[in-house]
């Protein structure tokens, strides 16, 4: 009988255990970019309601961040709406991480002020001189005599960075810009500062602020699957070496017809 009740005892423990590891193996941190939020948010919902047994906890924080905590091993995905650096790309391999990208939609940069604002398009070199100071008033631009609120995204962002190569050239935003740490943030300044411009993701436009042309090309899906929008780039979600388990299964369900649909009601550009 002691021997029946050991070996009970014993397979229940080995039972648990294997519960266990099955209930961390359905797991999923997810962090980095804001612009890619809405999209991971939104199919982690769907993807949960699917799969009851699965854990997926999304945060932003910007592209960097989730790079970084990728590289650290504290996500198991990390979003970005830029490529990865290479020195991002050298300190992972030095820590025994190999980044593999993948591409999960396309957007665009939008260029927003207030609705107030007469003025509707800018040629780049006109937006690159008001980000680096250059130009400060929007009476300068056709607009009102009044003096232009620069903001911008910080550091961290993804966004700031693909900012800085397409438009700013690589030159440093001006040193009084207004610095935010989201998509959400740039737009709640923006829509309540008359002056303002400011640029995000083009699935955070809304009525609440106007998007501008740029080069004469309005913001949209359209334009920037023609490349005739110039300030586009592609979204990416990143694991360590070839995704597996529930990386794979949610990757997968990002690039399905049904994930593909999700990121184009989230006011993305999807692939297919």
């Amino acid at each position: 009988m002691k021997r029946v009740i050991l070996a009970i005892v014993t397979l229940a423990f080995f039972l648990g255990l294997m519960e266990a590891s099955l209930h961390a193996e359905k797991k999923l941190v997810i962090q980095g970019s804001t612009t890619v939020l809405p999209i991971a948010q939104k199919c982690a919902e769907v993807f949960m309601k699917k799969h009851p047994e699965a854990n997926i906890s999304v945060r932003g924080g910007g592209s960097g961040t989730g790079i970084a905590a990728l590289i650290d091993g504290i996500c198991d995905i990390a979003t970005s709406s830029r490529p990865m650096k290479d020195k991002e790309i050298k300190k992972a391999l030095e820590k025994g991480v190999n980044p593999v990208a993948h591409v999960i939609a396309m957007d665009g940069i939008a260029v927003i002020v207030h609705p107030s604002n007469p003025v509707n398009e800018l040629t780049l070199t006109q937006l690159k001189d008001i980000y680096t100071g250059k130009i400060s008033n929007w009476a300068e631009l056709g607009g009102k005599n009044q003096k232009i609120v620069v903001i911008s995204r910080d550091v961290a962002s993804g966004t700031f960075e693909c900012f800085k190569k397409l438009v700013l050239k690589k030159e440093r935003v001006r040193p009084d810009a207004l610095l935010q740490a989201s998509n959400a943030a740039v737009l709640s300044v923006v829509k309540r500062t008359e002056g303002a411009i400011g640029y995000v993701g083009l699935g955070y436009l809304n009525s609440e602020v106007k998007a501008l042309k740029i080069e004469g090309v309005f913001p949209s899906e359209d334009t920037v699957l023609k490349g005739t929008y110039p300030i586009s780039r592609p979204l990416f979600m990143y694991t360590n070496g070839k995704p597996k388990g529930l990386a794979k299964d949610f990757i997968d369900f990002v690039l399905s017809k049904e994930g593909q649909k999700i990121v184009k009601e989230q006011g993305f550009i999807p692939l297919k």
